[in-house]
């Protein structure tokens, strides 16, 4: 990693801009230099076919590789983060589901140890303080009103770990719980709600800032009450997660939300549990049964969705063909401001997000976290600097 190497290939997406061909440099797990034209010495790789992208920033999965995340086993993680990493999300954030009070401390306790090894870039807290109209693929038992006490006792074990929470605004409490999420330096995220349009504009008045994979788990968006989607959509401070494999959203409403709000308010997400990337079959979500069957992946006794079995790359490319078929006359080459918007939907904004100017985009400075995909935009090539 302490050698100085360069990658070239036939394009590549730096920050805000497309070279082709270009290459990056790299030193010390860090980029120290971006051009177009020739490298201006000896490559170390050449992909001349190939498309040179920031590595993915998924913050918002489950699991993947047939590992999961949700109860914070050691091995586990590391086994999920390494199947994202090979299919080229160099950030992951460690997503859990709801849980006991007592269950839900243990998870936190073990996923700290390892964000402090680097092996995830922190926490999201995907429930217990949601909504149990709205559960979708979490356990309704345990499902609560979100109380001071728990939310500081979870801050402190955390100890910064903590860097994303999904809720309810609807709930009892939960607006003085946005408050002191916001004022820890954690970012709030509406979702599994049946909020009003009004319950969201006030959540977003006091600092919530993305919206849980849109549209999915909360009240539709109506004539008479709009509810949490056009309250979301509208407000130029969130970022909205689109989980866009085909199963969650229609196609058609994915490259409608990226118009009306623009490439730079979508962050592409999987929502990845333990069954991406493997068989069908039965799998777990946290405490509940899982069924997967053509790749869609449903909780057993209810059948709502669970998660998917999508990686960040699989959905780069879906979004890539989604946009090139909206834009007639683009056929010979992916244009630059497709490739722009999907390098801003799977690393930029979610870095953004998360508040990392360290990745999200091949710049000196940067860490050197890139993806190489070939010409049908599957991964060849993952550099990452951890």
């Amino acid at each position: 990693m302490n050698e100085t190497m360069i990658i070239a290939a036939g394009t590549l997406v730096a920050d805000g801009v497309v070279h082709r061909p270009g290459w990056v440099e790299i030193a010390q797990g860090f980029i120290t230099g971006v051009g177009a034209g020739p490298p201006p010495a000896a490559a170390s790789a050449t992909f001349a076919d190939g498309v040179i992208v920031p590595g993915f920033v998924d913050m918002h999965v489950h699991g993947g590789g047939g590992s999961s995340y949700t109860d914070g086993i050691g091995d586990d993680v590391r086994a999920a983060a390494r199947f994202h990493r090979e299919h080229g999300t160099t950030t992951t954030v460690t997503s859990t589901v709801s849980a006991g009070r007592a269950e839900l401390r243990d998870i936190v306790a073990r996923l700290s140890v390892l964000v402090g090894e680097g092996i995830s870039a922190g926490i999201h807290l995907e429930g217990p303080w949601i909504s149990g109209a709205r559960c979708g693929a979490h356990d309704p038992d345990v499902l609560r009103p979100p109380s001071p006490g728990e939310i500081d006792e979870l801050l402190e074990l955390a100890d910064g770990a903590v860097v994303m929470v999904t809720l309810a605004p609807e709930l009892p409490g939960a607006m003085e719980a946005i408050d002191r999420f916001v004022s820890a330096g954690v970012t709030v995220a509406v979702g599994h709600t049946d909020a009003t349009y009004d319950q969201v504009r006030e959540a977003i008045a006091r600092g919530a800032r993305v919206a849980t994979h849109l549209f999915n788990a909360m009240a539709p968006l109506s004539h008479r009450e709009p509810g949490p989607p056009l309250a979301l959509m509208e407000d130029p401070r969130v970022v909205v997660e689109l989980v866009a494999d085909g199963v969650h959203l229609h196609p058609a409403l994915v490259r409608d939300v990226q118009r009306a709000v623009g490439f730079d308010r979508v962050a592409l997400v999987t929502d990845a549990m333990a069954a991406a990337g493997m068989p069908d079959g039965a799998y777990r979500l946290g405490a509940l049964d899982v069924s997967v069957a053509d790749g869609v992946a449903r909780v057993a006794r209810t059948g709502a969705i669970a998660g998917s079995t999508a990686t960040m790359a699989g959905l780069f490319a879906r979004t890539v063909a989604g946009l090139r078929s909206d834009a007639p006359g683009v056929r010979d080459r992916v244009s630059d401001e497709i490739l722009l918007g999907a390098v801003a939907m799977t690393s930029a904004n979610p870095a953004r997000v998360l508040g990392r100017a360290d990745i999200g985009a091949l710049a000196s400075g940067r860490r050197a976290d890139l993806v190489v995909l070939d010409a049908d935009l599957r991964v060849v090539h993952v550099h990452s600097a951890r």
